[in-house]
């Protein structure tokens, strides 16, 4: 498949199977993240990537713990694949994805959120290449500010001078792939 393909094929998705991906399928994410362009080819992000639903469900209730509504104006996301901004009975971040990598970025970085969203868009596309939904979620760093989650980043041995990011959770979907949205107009100019 030609890699426009891929990027035109891959949709945000947030109703999954419990069905869980491969581990080969979930090193191939995280190899595709870790290749990501990063500034000054520092390579500071960590990728910590979990195939463990009951964990990924209960990070992604740490994770919509401290979500604040009230910045979001006027936002609507999708009726195929509604959001939290977009269904409030939704209370897991990860929609029941049964795996996530999440993206941790070295603090102080000045280019630590660039470098972890080229290591998402990697692990999204690579993602669909192999068959996988995907979504990226951002509201990193909140979801683990708690005793629970800073228990957590000591375990998986997160150097204190990181902070997680976002994540790309993963999984199959549950129903139908949504329709692609219509491209803006007006969007792309080409000067010459």
């Amino acid at each position: 498949m030609e890699l426009l393909d891929i990027i035109k094929k891959r949709h945000s998705i947030r109703k999954y199977t419990d069905n869980q991906i491969s581990r080969e399928d979930l090193e191939k994410v995280l190899e595709a993240g870790a290749l990501a362009p990063n500034a000054g080819g520092g390579q500071r992000n960590m990728l910590v990537g979990i195939k463990n639903k009951e964990l990924t469900t209960k990070i992604g209730i740490m994770n919509l713990s401290k979500f604040d509504r009230s910045n979001l104006i006027g936002s609507y996301v999708s009726k195929e694949q509604p959001s939290v901004i977009d269904d409030t009975n939704i209370k897991n971040g990860f929609y029941g994805a049964p795996s996530v990598v999440i993206i941790f970025g070295q603090n102080n970085f000045m280019f630590r959120e660039a470098d972890a969203f080229c290591c998402a868009e990697n692990m999204v596309l690579q993602a669909t290449a192999l068959g996988i939904s995907s979504c990226i979620i951002s509201r990193g760093a909140e979801t683990f500010l708690s005793n629970e989650g800073k228990a957590l980043l000591t375990e998986w041995q997160v150097p204190d001078n990181y902070s997680a990011i976002c994540f790309v959770i993963l999984g199959y979907i549950d129903g139908d792939e949504p329709q692609t949205k219509p491209r803006k107009a007006n969007r792309i100019k080409i000067i010459e």
